[in-house]
This record gives C-alpha cells, sequence and structure tokens, in this order.
C-alpha cells in the first residue's frame, strides 16, 4: 500500500480513566473508517490524536503518503478536518477565513479556488459575508469548505451531519463518496446512516 493510515497499540488515559487501550488498525486507500462510541467514549479525542491536536498517552500514528511516513508539518497538509470543535472566524468573511487556514498550513490561495470550493459546499455569492452573520448549517458547509480546500488525501470528520438540513446531508453523501474515490475518510458518529459508509469500525466502549 502506498497511502495508509497506521494505528499501532493507540492508548489515551485522562486522570486515571483510560479511555481506549492499545488500539490498533491500517486505514487503507480509498476507504472509510468509522468510529463508534457512546457519548465521552473517546471518539473525538481519538480524532484528535490522529490530526495531532492531542498526544498519546502511549502508541503511535502514522500517516503514509506514496510510501513515505509524513512529519508533523506534512501532515497539516494533507489533512481536512471537520469538527464541532474547529474553529471558525466571524470577524472574518468566508473568503479571509479560507485564506487564514491556507496560511495555517502553509498552501498557497487563490480567491479562484476558495470561490469554487464556497460553492461546492452552497455558499456561492456568500465569501465576502462575515462569518458571524451565517447560521449554524452555513458555518458547517463553511468548516468542510476550509478541509476540502486544499484537496487533502485524508479527510477527518467528527459528526459530520451536525446542523446541516437535507440538501446538506445530501452534500456530505457526495462529499465523502468522492472521497473515498481519491483517499481516506475518517469519521466519528453514531447515526446509523452514516455508520453504513464504513468499510471498517472501530467501537469504543
Amino acid at each position: 500500500m502506498q497511502n495508509y493510515v497506521a494505528v499501532k497499540k493507540l492508548s489515551k488515559e485522562y486522570s486515571c480513566r483510560q479511555l481506549f487501550v492499545d488500539v490498533s488498525v491500517t486505514i487503507p486507500d480509498r476507504s472509510v473508517f468509522v468510529v463508534l462510541g457512546h457519548n465521552g467514549a473517546g471518539k473525538t479525542t481519538f480524532l484528535r490524536i490522529l490530526c495531532g491536536l492531542v498526544p498519546a498517552t502511549s502508541g503511535q500514528v502514522d500517516f503514509v503518503h506514496c510510501g513515505n511516513v509524513l512529519t508533523a508539518a506534512e501532515k497539516r497538509a494533507k489533512l481536512g478536518l471537520v469538527s464541532p470543535e474547529l474553529e471558525l472566524y466571524g470577524e472574518l468573511s468566508a473568503v479571509e477565513n479560507l485564506e487564514f487556514f491556507s496560511g495555517v498550513r502553509g498552501l498557497p490561495f487563490t480567491l479562484q479556488r476558495a470561490r469554487e470550493i464556497l460553492e461546492f459546499v452552497g455558499l456561492k455569492g456568500r465569501g465576502h459575508d462575515y462569518v458571524a452573520t451565517f447560521s449554524s448549517g452555513m458555518k458547517q458547509r463553511m468548516k468542510y469548505a476550509q478541509a476540502l480546500l486544499h484537496n487533502p488525501p485524508i479527510l477527518i470528520l467528527d459528526e459530520p451531519t451536525a446542523n446541516l438540513d437535507e440538501v446538506g446531508v445530501a452534500l456530505v453523501d457526495t462529499i465523502i463518496r468522492r472521497q473515498k474515490e481519491k483517499g481516506i475518510v475518517i469519521m466519528a458518529t453514531n447515526e446509523p446512516r452514516e455508520v453504513c459508509y464504513g468499510d471498517q469500525q472501530l467501537s469504543l466502549a
């Protein structure tokens, strides 16, 4: 396999409470991996460890692209993240938010690409509006815009359809299907219709 994610004996403990212990799994290219579990089981923490946002208590996560293990900086450029914990900047416009996130990843930004991705997520014509004026559903669409802006090979989704209407849910269906054709999707959810996307599942107790 040239592209995959390898999770090796991953454990996380908070204040003597074990969330999960010795999780090992290989997530291949062109697949969807679903993380399940009740509230507080550690789904979001598991995703945050994969992204490098919090450290594991023990274990290792390797992102392999074109046969090479990515460094932390390289991983930022290859990941797209949609999460309730992701903060958008209400005092900036949609386009300015996209420009900011591109800069954080150390990637080039073009207005043309920003307009294309905003149109794709259903925010055509709203690029210069302040994000503070957006509804919760529009903000969720905006999170997808920033995650997809750089065409990442790995897309990580926490509660993928939160705050979305039926049209928004259909958009997420399209995004997951397209991402699976070219890369990897890792998602945390308990929604039955979303669980069905999974080629592999991990259930956290």
